[in-house]
């Protein structure tokens, strides 16, 4: 019987290996969910070329109170 129950842990590198051998030795069907298969590809691309803009001085910082004249709402 399945149910609908989703299980969500953080293990270290070591605990991961022991979880995956023991859910595996239950015969236990189960999946390992990454940043890179959970998001769209496309969209994690954006992200990190982003952090790289950023990274390189590529990026523009606003202060609040500067943020309505950015944003040409004045």
């Amino acid at each position: 019987m399945l149910t609908d129950d989703i299980y969500i842990v953080h293990p270290n590198a070591e605990q991961a290996d022991a979880l995956k051998a023991f859910i595996k030795a239950l015969k236990i069907d189960f999946e390992v969910a990454t940043a890179d298969n959970i998001y769209n590809p496309v969209f994690v691309e954006k992200v990190r070329k982003s952090r790289r803009q950023i990274k390189q001085g590529k990026a523009v910082r606003v202060g609040k109170a500067d943020l309505q004249d950015f944003l040409d709402l004045k």
